[in-house]
Order: C-alpha cells, then structure tokens, then sequence
C-alpha cells in the first residue's frame, strides 16, 4: 500500500508516537494543502506478523520481542512487506507465542529504561529463561520497535520518509535524565534525529485539547486545577495541570509530576492470574512458573472481555500444559466478574482516606533479578501521597486560593487516559474516592473531562503538539518535571571508617524550560581527568524553591531521590592522567526536552566535557 499524497518537497506531517510499555502507537496530521482547510489526523495501521507468514494491518503494535528456537519458523516464515528476514519478532505474532513460551518474550523493555540498578545497553531480556535463548537489552528492544513503526510509515508514505517530518516520542512524565536520553538516542541509532520528547499526560491532555475542536476554552477557566491520571500497562503516571491567566489569555502550566510508579494493567493481569492459580490448586492443580506467566495474558483477555460486555459473567480460562496440545491435556475454569471486581476495584483502587500512604514492606536480602515494581498495588494511596506532597504546588500562581485547613492540593478536574481506563467501572470508582477527599474538606466535587481515546489518546495528543509547535499554537508550559542535582564530595581529611560528606549542588531547578542552559554561579569545582570518576545524581519533585548553585548539606529521604551513580572516564587529551581541572558546571535542557551536564575549564572555555546520563554501572 502506497500513500496517495502528492509530492511537495515542503509537506511535512506532524507525527505522535506514543512507544508504550505493552502497546505502541503512530499517530499523524497531515497538514492541508490549502491553508483553509482543516488539517486530519489519523492512526498509522501498522503491519505486523500476527502468525507464521499471516499479516495483519493494525492499529496498536504490541511492544513485545520473541527471541525464537531456529527450527521453531520456516523459512519465510517471518517475511514482512519491507524486509524478508527481519532482525526481531515483533508486536502481536511476538505476544501470540509468548503465550506458549514465555521464558522466550521480551517485554517491559520501556520499564527497564528507567531502571537505575541495571545497564540498560546490557543483554538482560528476557530475564528469567535459559541459557540458549539469545538475550536482547531494554535499549535495543526500544530501538527495534521504532524501527518497525518507522519502517512501515516509508512502506506508506514512501515519498515522505519519517525522518524528514516532524516527529515527538512520549515518555512518562516520571523518566529521568537518563532514561530520557536513552529514549533519544534510540531514536537516534534508526536516523530519527529530528525526535522530541513530550511528557505522556500533557500528550493526552494535548489530544482532549484536539478533540474539543477549539472548545477547550470553554471548559476549563482560571483557577483550574487539572488532575491529569494515566494508568497504562506498565505504569501509573500522575500530572497536575494549572489553568492561569497571561493578559486576558488562558495559559496552562504543568505544575506537578508524580514519581516513577511500576504499577498498571500488566500488575493486575498478574494478580488475576494468581486469583486463578490459587482456584485451580485448590482442586488439585499446580501450575509450574512459565503457566502463571501465560495465564495472565489469558486473563487480560478475559478482564477485557468482562468489561467490554457488562452482560457476561464469566468467561472461560484455558491453561496448556507442555507437551500437551490446547485441548487434550489442559486445565480449565472460569474467571467470574464477581472474582474481577474484588481482585482489581478492591485490591487496586481502594476507597482509602486521602491520609493514607503507600504501604512498603521489607525487602528480602536476596531478590531474582527484576523491575523495582510499586511494593503497594494500592493506587489510590499512591494517588492520596501525591496530592499531599504537591499541596503547595500552586503557591507562585496567581488566582490560586489556598486554604491552611487543606491537607492536600484540591484537583478541579480530572483527565484519564490509558487503556486499563476502559472500564467505566475503574472510572467510577476513581472519582468517587477522590470526590470523597474533596467533600471532606469542603471542596465542590471534580468534573471529569471527556471525549479522549484512551487507547491512542497520547500518540493523538503528541502528534497534536508537534502540528501546534510548528504552528505557534497553544502550548502547555513546564520545564523540568523536577529539581536535579549532583553529589559534590568534600576534600575532607581521611578519617576511618567515615567516608567523605557529600552535597547535592543543584544544576537544573523545577521548571526549567527547554532551550535554556544555567551556569552554577561563581563556585568552581576540581574535575578528575583521565582516569575513571564517578558521579551521584540526585532529583526532587518537592523541593520547589531551591535555584541553580543551592548546596544541600542534609535533605531527609522523601525530599531528594537518588537516581543513579555512573562511572566515566573524561578525555585528557591536552591534560595529564589524574589531573584535577578547576571547571565551572553548566547544566541545560535540550530543545528536545533532555538535560545536559557541562563542566567548562575556568582557564580555557573551549576545554569542557559532557557528563553523559546513559551510562548506568551495577558493579556494587
């Protein structure tokens, strides 16, 4: 299939691509040829294996790898309308024969990224298998899958090759430095060196702006405080959203992000699983590990089923055994709507008071290898803390009324985006605890905002704001999602026993906007050259008010988060190995939304070095 558009050397489509952790998305606007029309936007059908040698034209790409046996697929098998040999199985035939084996598929590759204990450039996926599966890492599964989306958008539109259009990759709202500028540089290693970044929620709140047709301005009014919660496979993403005043015109401002939480539909497919693995052992049957992993993608299909049609009340459970076919030697039962209510309405989003706090257990001395999932599957509480935390959030804004007697910021409304919010029934429940908060202090109830497509809402709303950059058109400001700072180690006497005291020196303040670089003022740092260094990195969402150059000395474990420390060697070059450099730190944020690290000599300004965020080491 070939794309029917003409050739015109200066049209540029505006594309989303919202590269999920269980589905990707490519959205585009193709601008009008006559400048009185409308531009369209639409969802790029993805083709995709969805069998051996079957291909189908989808709207979502399942974002899973299978690293598969050489004799499992004939020759041919795999062939693809732009490569007959591609170098990974990827999207619905990979999730297909996950099913079966899953000790074979890779999944999560995007929750990997933000993992600061791993290399995420390490071969470690799939985690737990054997020996002879070949293991791919988080960072190059994230690059196979933009290759698939970009290569079938050039099979269609093959006279506008992706990456010459203007194209914006989503990430969470919650990814750090690191995992930013490894999302970057994926897109990077296919050629896509024209990529932005935007944040999730705002691309969803981007795409409602969209779908109102202009009538945005309508619903929403100065004084707006829009909770923003997007509950996706693989996380839960929080944002807030204020609606300010700039001459007589709306602003929107993005005041609030919330921490990284491994928490979404793929947690309460699992938890559906264990349901059912704990009513089979109860008659008789025990299931092996690699079982429990295929049952829960047998229960997302049964929790979906269930929610789509509010007349069935169960739905029939199959689970294989090896070596046996589907029918002969397998285990049945059936998943109740009565067992999905109590699982995931009760278990997942509890009526909770908003003083609640995510529940943390000790953690065991010895852990498998896996994502540092939320140790609480309690949204809600997660939910409750956030808004505590952010309950000063809007204290710079003007027309922002705060009351002493609020113990947690009061959201006006409330955007949902995600495909686990599908369920009208997870919806309900979502507004009624948080209108319960607000009532209880007093506060008029929430609005819901409407009309967003859950499933393709952020690739929607990210292709949206690539047609609005280019256009001049409303933009919802923010900078960085947090404060960041660096650990300076102090040139103290050894004493024994006591290591160096450690600061964290700011060098990106909250808000930071895109484009703009600090220097840290007047205090000037020794850099070791030449020989392995290494560097602390720290971040805050609470701490609102500290500038560029602030020296933290003491900061208890709910202001700072530490995010990563990396190991490097800085180039000498004209330097001797092991000499220490006075330098003056500058710290920027990219147009394409990442955060830089320069140290620049204080005697020759064209001597600086880059202080790289992708490099993870986890060698302690």
């Amino acid at each position: 299939m070939t794309s029917s558009t003409p050739e015109h050397p200066s049209h540029k489509f505006s594309i989303g691509i919202d590269l999920g952790t269980t589905h990707s998305v490519l959205s585009y606007i193709e601008p009008p040829l006559n400048e009185l029309d409308e531009p369209t936007q639409n969802i790029l059908a993805i083709p995709q294996l969805t069998a051996a040698g079957e291909i189908e034209n989808k709207l979502q790409l399942p974002s899973f790898i299978y690293q598969a046996h050489s004799a499992e697929l004939s020759k041919g098998a795999t062939v693809l309308p732009w490569t007959a040999e591609p170098e990974h199985l990827v999207g619905e035939i990979a999730r297909n024969r996950g099913r079966k084996t899953p000790l074979r598929l890779v999944s999560s590759a995007k929750s990997w990224l933000c993992h600061t204990s791993i290399d995420c450039k390490a071969p470690i996926l799939p985690t737990e298998t054997q020996d002879e599966v070949e293991r791919i890492s988080p960072f190059d599964a994230s690059v196979a899958y933009l290759q698939h989306l970009s290569n079938a958008w050039n099979h269609q539109f093959p006279a506008h090759q992706l990456n010459q259009q203007d194209l914006t990759i989503t990430v969470p709202a919650s990814f750090d430095p690191a995992a930013r500028e490894l999302t970057i540089e994926a897109a990077h290693t296919i050629g896509l060196k024209q990529a932005v970044l935007l944040e999730e929620p705002q691309a969803a709140f981007y795409s409602w702006i969209e779908k109102s047709q202009g009538g945005w301005r309508d619903q929403v009014s100065v004084g707006d405080i829009i909770l923003v919660v997007d509950i996706g496979g693989g996380t839960t993403d929080l944002s807030l959203i204020a609606v300010t005043d700039n001459d007589g015109n709306l602003e929107l401002t993005r005041i609030a992000v919330g921490d990284h939480i491994l928490l979404g539909g793929d947690n309460m497919d699992l938890a559906l699983a264990y349901t059912i693995k704990a009513k089979l052992e109860k008659e008789g049957d025990r299931l092996a590990p690699w079982q429990v992993q295929a049952l829960s993608h047998s229960c997302r299909e049964a929790k979906e089923n269930l929610f789509s049609n509010p007349d069935v009340n169960e739905v029939p459970i199959v689970v294989s055994n090896r070596g046996s076919s589907l029918i002969g030697g397998a285990l049945r039962t059936v998943l109740t709507r009565e067992e999905l209510n109590q699982v995931l309405i009760e278990g997942f989003l509890p009526q909770v008071v908003v003083s609640e706090t995510p529940m943390a257990r000790p953690k065991g001395g010895l852990r498998t290898t896996g994502l540092p999932y939320a140790q609480d599957a309690g949204i809600t509480r997660h939910l409750a803390a956030f808004l505590r935390k952010q309950q000063n959030a809007t204290a710079d804004l003007a027309g922002f009324n705060l009351s002493k007697d609020n113990s947690f910021l009061h959201p006006t409304a409330v955007l949902f985006n995600g495909g686990v919010l599908k369920a009208d029934v997870l919806i309900e429940r979502m507004m009624t605890v948080i209108n319960s908060w607000l009532t209880t202090e007093q506060s008029p109830e929430a609005r819901i905002l409407t009309d967003i497509e859950l499933d393709a809402g952020v690739a929607r709303g990210a292709a949206f704001f690539g047609y609005m950059r280019q256009h001049n058109g409303i933009r919802i400001r923010g900078g960085t999602a947090a404060s960041f700072y660096v650990g300076v180690e102090s040139a103290m006497p050894a004493v024994p026993g006591i290591p160096p005291e450690i600061e964290a020196l700011c060098i990106a303040p909250f808000g930071m906007e895109e484009g703009t670089e600090e220097i840290v003022p007047e205090d000037e740092f020794g850099l070791v050259i030449g020989e392995p260094v290494r560097f602390r990195f720290y971040s805050s969402n609470s701490r609102r008010d500290d500038n560029v150059g602030t020296r933290l000395d003491f900061w208890s474990e709910e202001e700072l988060e530490e995010l990563y420390e990396i190991e490097v060697t800085l180039s000498a070059e004209k330097h001797q190995v092991g000499d220490v450099i006075p330098v003056h730190l500058c710290a920027a944020v990219t147009d394409v939304g990442t955060l830089e690290l320069l140290a620049i000599s204080s005697t020759d300004k064209n001597d600086r070095w880059k202080i790289e965020f992708d490099v993870r080491n986890d060698d302690d």
